[in-house]
């Protein structure tokens, strides 16, 4: 347990050091787009967390080179942007569990059930 602790501690500084090297109107992008995924992402796993934030810096270090508008990159709203994101990484999650218990149990109660 105290090694994976460790590992995902070392990928986010590795996070964290490449973020630094961005330029700083994608670096202030990333760190709202992280700091919303702390406080309201409801992500549970450090390597499920570790990975997206991997991910989504290899999406801005990529951009960042391209020279791609970061509003191409997140839309016009971000949020969705966050959320579409977390989707993707949070399948079997608490949250995405809930989301489902909570649509079938309307669907049920209001005749739509399969």
């Amino acid at each position: 347990m105290a090694l994976a602790w460790i590992e995902q501690k070392r990928r986010y500084r590795q996070y964290k050091s490449r973020t630094k090297q961005l330029p700083a109107n994608y670096r202030t992008a990333i760190d709202a787009l992280e700091r919303y995924l702390m406080y309201f992402g409801a992500i549970t796993k450090g390597d499920t967390l570790a990975s997206m934030l991997e991910d989504l810096v290899d999406l801005f270090e990529q951009a960042a080179a391209d020279g791609t508008p970061i509003r191409e990159i997140v839309g016009e709203d971000p949020v969705e942007f966050v959320e579409a994101l977390v989707q993707n990484y949070e399948k079997g999650g608490y949250v995405t569990r809930e989301r489902e218990r909570l649509t079938k149990a309307i669907d049920g109660v209001a005749g739509n059930a399969p």
